[in-house]
């Protein structure tokens, strides 16, 4: 009889292994004096069970820290761990504030199945906390003209330590945030809220600002790329406005003044076009006279041609008379 008691003795360190089903381990990183929210994921068929967290990975039957079925606090943000579930999303949330560097360790969230028989629905968290500075982006990128913002936290013991902002390389372009926790110039903008992180916004990036950089708070510091992208060339279609089309020769109403006016044109007009028509006339008339007396006076040619002719010969007495037929316009000659 004493050997199985002996036995079950044993065995009681394993028992939580067997009675707590192990989904999946997961491991994060927190700065210290910061709050850390974990979802745990559970199926649909658990919604109703009890949920809760728990410290440690092998502790006896699973001792939780925060259960769904536990009576709410009076003052929950005095809490240090306060749990949350949504059946509808399924998923229960665990957030722990304030955390210390001791609060490390593993921790799990688990679904609780109640029978010694069938082991609970648990997922393995190992959580870190860490002393010192982080940076949220340690690379940024933006185009020129733009702006740019960069978190860089620390750990609570660096909360009064002073923040800067430097480039790489020279440090006496460092910037301080100063007592008040805060620096603005026209190109940068520091801001420290000391509750755990302060912001670097490079405003109007320009091509030369391209480079690394350092955020420091006391002796801790974290390198932070800067990259300025120039900015993409647009081109402008300019749209000329609609041209008015002026008329050099507007419509004027006819008036008593100008009709005068037209009158007297007109009248000079006249005049012009009858003296024109009388030279036309005159002219005319000359040229039909030239006309009719063209064939006359090559017959007049004619007779003096023969007539020198005949009077070189010296034969002028056969020759007896010359008429002119003005009929037949033919010269006969007896």
């Amino acid at each position: 009889m004493l050997q199985p008691f002996l036995l079950t003795l044993s065995l009681l360190p394993w028992i939580p292994a067997f009675l707590c089903g192990i989904t999946y381990e997961e491991e994060l990183s927190v700065m210290e004096g910061q709050n850390l929210t974990i979802p745990c994921h559970y199926e649909p068929q658990y919604a109703s069970y009890v949920k809760y967290w728990s410290r440690g990975k092998t502790r006896e039957f699973c001792t939780s820290l925060a259960r769904t079925d536990e009576s709410p606090s009076a003052n929950p943000s005095e809490k240090k761990v306060r749990l949350f579930d949504d059946p509808v999303q399924q998923v229960f949330t665990v957030t722990m504030s304030n955390l210390k560097e001791q609060d490390s360790g593993w921790y799990m969230c688990g679904v609780e199945i109640g029978s010694i028989w069938r082991a609970d629905v648990v997922t393995y968290k190992n959580i870190k906390v860490i002393h010192g500075m982080t940076v949220e982006n340690s690379r940024l990128s933006g185009e020129e003209g733009s702006s740019v913002t960069v978190e860089c936290q620390y750990s609570e013991r660096y909360r009064d330590s002073e923040k800067k902002w430097c480039r790489s390389g020279d440090w006496s372009s460092c910037l301080s945030a100063g007592s008040e926790g805060s620096y603005e110039d026209s190109s940068v903008d520091i801001k420290d809220d000391r509750s755990g992180s302060f912001t670097i916004t490079l405003k109007k990036l320009q091509m030369r600002h391209t480079g690394w950089y350092w955020c420091s708070a006391g002796l801790q510091k974290m390198p932070v790329l800067v990259q300025v992208k120039p900015r993409p060339m647009t081109t402008l279609s300019v749209t000329s406005p609609p041209q008015t089309v002026v008329n050099p020769f507007p419509h004027k109403p006819i008036t008593k003044e100008s009709w005068s006016g037209y009158r007297h044109i007109l009248g000079s007009l006249l005049v012009c076009v009858f003296f024109i028509l009388v030279g036309l006339a005159i002219l005319a008339r000359k040229w039909w006279k030239r006309h009719k007396q063209g064939p006359v006076r090559r017959q007049l040619k004619e007779m003096d041609a023969r007539r020198n002719e005949y009077s070189d010969v010296g034969d002028l007495q056969n020759a007896t008379a010359i008429f002119l037929n003005k009929d037949s316009q033919d010269v006969i000659m007896y």
